[in-house]
This record gives structure tokens, C-alpha cells and sequence, in this order.
């Protein structure tokens, strides 16, 4: 193939890489749901359990935290585990909420293992804007499945993240296990 024909008019320079388009990626990338402040009333963690289940994305509801399908995950059936209470680190949870986050993002796992054959699980919190938090002002705690060669390339060479399934089906899955 000639760089010709790699060139496209107005695009620059050809570098050979095929291109995986994804419009629906720039409601994240421009900050689509994520809070103007710090304040509750702009929260999506303050605002999802005032919804139904369906439209929340909610697959269970705790005394003290709730677990709701990742909007925008880093692979299939990407969970979150979230306070109720709007605060925005671990070390101001009580003790109870503490110990919920930790029962549900245990039953996240048993779950997720039992519905999709998860091999693996990266689990955290990332805390402040500055550690990555994309949503600095409520504490949640990503409950990620892994499966042996799941991701692949895709995400490292062809930087996209594949998602086999709508998100409404996997919530419908993941709360109907859950039980």
C-alpha cells in the first residue's frame, strides 16, 4: 500500500492504523453526568438511587450502600459498590457502612463468578481527582471481572473496550442473580 493511499485529504500525516470509530465514547470524554461541584445535588452517586433499578442501572440496594452497573466500564458487568451517604473518601465511612461496602463487594464477585465465569477481579478505590477518581465526591468502589485474554489488545494497541452485551441486559442478569 502506497502512503497515498493511506493519506486521507486534511488528515496529516498516514501512520497505517486502522481506525475504530466510537462517538458514543464523547458523553464521557465531555463530562456527561459527572458533577459540576462537589455538592449532592449535582452527585450521579446521590441522584441514581432516587431512580428505578431499570434506569439507574441499580442491581441491589443495601441499608447503608447500593451496587450499580459501571455507565462507562472497563469491561463487561463492571460493578460499583457506593455510600449512600455523600462523602468522598473511605476513611469518613462509619463502621457499618465499611462493613457493607465490603459484604456487597463480596457478594459482587460471588455474583459476577456465577453469571459470567469471571477468572479474575480488579477491585479499588480510587481516591481524589488526582489518584483518577472521575468522580472525586462520593466514595465507590469498582468491582472489575476478568476473564483470561478478555480485553486483549483491543484497549493496549487499538485503545477500545469491547462490551458484548447492552448494559440493560447485564444489569437484568447481574439483579436477578443477586437474589
Amino acid at each position: 500500500m502506497s502512503s497515498d493511499e493511506l493519506r486521507q485529504d486534511g488528515v496529516g500525516e498516514p501512520d497505517a492504523l486502522d481506525r475504530l470509530w466510537t462517538p458514543h465514547r464523547m458523553a464521557y470524554i465531555r463530562g456527561e453526568n459527572k458533577p459540576s461541584d462537589a455538592s449532592s445535588g449535582e452527585c450521579p452517586f446521590c441522584r441514581i438511587p432516587t431512580l428505578s433499578d431499570t434506569d439507574g442501572l441499580v442491581v441491589h440496594r443495601g441499608e447503608l450502600a447500593f451496587v450499580v452497573l459501571n455507565l462507562y466500564p472497563y469491561s463487561p458487568g463492571h460493578l460499583m459498590v457506593c455510600p449512600y451517604r455523600h462523602i468522598a473518601s473511605y476513611d469518613e465511612t462509619t463502621p457499618a457502612e465499611m462493613v457493607e461496602i465490603g459484604e456487597l463487594t463480596k457478594r459482587a464477585m460471588e455474583v459476577l463468578r456465577s453469571v459470567s465465569g469471571a477468572g479474575g477481579f480488579n477491585i479499588g478505590m480510587n481516591q481524589g481527582e488526582v489518584a483518577g477518581a472521575g468522580i472525586a465526591a462520593h466514595l465507590h468502589q469498582h468491582v472489575v471481572p476478568r476473564w483470561p485474554g478478555d480485553q486483549n489488545f483491543m484497549p493496549i494497541i487499538g485503545r477500545t473496550k469491547t462490551l458484548p452485551e447492552l448494559l440493560s441486559d447485564t444489569r437484568d442478569l447481574v439483579a436477578a442473580a443477586w437474589q
